[in-house]
């Protein structure tokens, strides 16, 4: 559902940096150090709710990440995730985001990983962060193939690399048409 259509409601984003060949991760780890790009990437999600699966929430350095709601997306029933809240499904995940979303007053909610998230999520997004990263790295987790019709770009912007930086990268805005 496009974002014209949920007036009122917060839009549904994925927020991800994948490599030329789609790659997002290696072993559970980010295939790249990009600190220019966590810095995006946080200014973009803070005070937003975010969600995430299991294996996102066990790769972070940091656990909550401050600043936002953080909901882990799992089946394990009995999983405790300290300073974040627990869905059983993508579903009840939402739920909560787009309910603490409106609460605070926030016009987004982000899905942040892993691979399977995104592939659950992508049919729900209204808008797309991508950070297109200048490499090809070997990994193990592929961000979903994209469909170009059904998305506009809205922006991007050429970041070179910098100090913290492996690889040069853009970070475009996607809009679903």
């Amino acid at each position: 559902m496009s974002a014209e259509l949920r007036i009122g409601q917060p839009s549904i984003c994925l927020i991800v940096a994948r490599g030329r060949n789609g790659v997002i991760g290696s072993a559970g780890d980010l295939p790249w150090r990009l600190s220019s790009d966590l810095k995006h990437f946080k200014a973009t999600t803070s005070g937003k709710p975010i969600i995430m699966g299991r294996k996102t929430w066990d790769s972070l350095p940091r656990r909550p990440l401050p600043g936002r709601l953080n909901i882990v997306v799992t089946r394990q029933a009995e999983f405790l995730a300290e300073g974040a809240q627990v869905a059983g499904d993508l579903a009840a995940a939402f739920d909560i985001a787009l309910a603490q979303a409106r609460t605070d007053s926030v016009d987004e909610v982000f899905v942040i990983g892993g691979a399977q998230i995104y592939a659950a999520a992508l049919a729900r997004a209204d808008r797309l962060y991508v950070t297109e990263v200048d490499a090809e790295p070997a990994g193990d987790a592929v961000f979903p193939a994209l469909v170009d019709a059904a998305w506009i770009e809205a922006s991007n912007v050429l970041c070179e690399a910098g100090p913290g930086d492996d690889h040069a990268f853009v970070c475009r805005v996607l809009e679903r048409v």
